[in-house]
């Protein structure tokens, strides 16, 4: 497998080995060793299937205490992927990285624990898994506004709006989140 270091320290692109002919193609999605080699953690507990139509976008989503990290890939379709770091200390606080991942790329994005993650469906719609290091919290989840101004996250929206759920319309800016209700660079360095 090839790895693209992002921007961000310990963002990572993941590129499967994928072996195919014209009868179709096989692929390991996930194979512990290779990943924690990667320094990715041993111990993914949850595993998570989304499906959404073109347009949907989701997210900033964020769960603290019980942060999760994510090794995330579409599986059909086409996603723009995003990661935030909101680790308070962190030297890339307030930065974000992207990936395009599709049914057709295979790639792999992991967003380490600390991070906000979101996504826009600009394929026709798309097929998306999660591998998660913590199980869901709904307690300690919380958003980030997908288009707060201090971010300045270049969604590829081509003038359109895009299709947001009731909570994610709702978020506050980074800014308006306590600083103690982050996660800390400390904690996830």
């Amino acid at each position: 497998m090839n790895v693209v270091e992002t921007a961000i320290p310990g963002v990572l692109i993941i590129e499967p080995k994928v072996w195919g002919d014209e009868r179709g193609f096989f692929m390991e999605t996930y194979r512990s060793n290779r990943y924690t080699e990667l320094g990715l953690p041993a111990d993914l507990v949850q595993d998570n299937l989304s499906f959404s139509r073109q347009g949907v976008l989701r997210g900033l989503h964020v769960q603290h205490p019980h942060a999760q990290g994510k090794l995330v890939q579409v599986m059909w379709g086409e996603v723009y992927d995003v990661a935030v770091d909101i680790r308070r200390g962190s030297p890339t606080f307030g930065q974000w990285v992207s990936a395009t991942l599709s049914g057709q790329n295979r790639r792999q994005f992991w967003i380490p624990p600390g991070f906000a993650h979101g996504f826009l469906v600009t394929g026709e719609s798309a097929l998306f898994t999660y591998k998660n290091t913590e199980y869901y919290s709904p307690e300690t989840e919380f958003g980030i506004r997908w288009d707060d101004p201090a971010l300045s996250i270049a969604w590829p929206l081509d003038g359109l709006s895009p299709e947001l759920s009731a909570k994610d319309t709702a978020a506050p800016c980074l800014s308006e989140i306590p600083p103690e209700r982050l996660p800390s660079y400390e904690d996830y360095p």
